[in-house]
């Protein structure tokens, strides 16, 4: 599974962000956009998606690797991350899903005259001073 660029996460974050905090604790690899690959155990993330990582293999883009303890990894150089399969269940699928439900559903349409031209109400024609009248008759 994976996520482009959290339970405990501000409302205003990202589905992205969310999902990244949910894999807290989890075994991840992420790519950054120079092509490095750093797989390890997610420690902490930042709604940035700055992540820092534990008992990390680091594969540079030549494929030397190297062993590492800890790294930190700025969000913005993030290109994507793979998370556990476990996380296919976390709760925000599912308010992902309502949301685009909840988006596909047909607006409501709205009955009354268009928004024509020349009437004040937003109707076309009827009352309520179209072209006609003192400013246009020349009273």
């Amino acid at each position: 599974m994976a996520a482009a660029s959290s339970s405990s996460s501000a409302s205003s974050s990202s589905a992205c962000v969310k999902l990244l905090h949910e894999a807290e604790g989890h075994p991840i690899t992420v790519e950054l956009r120079s092509g490095e690959l750093y797989r390890g155990h997610l420690a902490s993330v930042e709604d940035s998606m700055n992540c820092q990582l534990t008992g990390v293999v680091h594969t540079g883009r030549d494929g030397k690797v190297t062993k590492l303890e800890h790294v930190y990894i700025r969000g913005s150089q993030l290109r994507f991350a793979v998370l556990p399969e476990l996380l296919k269940n976390a709760p925000i699928f599912k308010q992902v899903q309502l949301f685009a439900e909840k988006k596909a559903k047909p607006l409501p349409t709205r009955g009354g005259g268009g928004g024509g031209k020349g009437n004040k109400r937003g109707g076309k024609g009827g009352a309520g001073g179209g072209g006609e009248g003192k400013a246009a008759g020349g009273q």
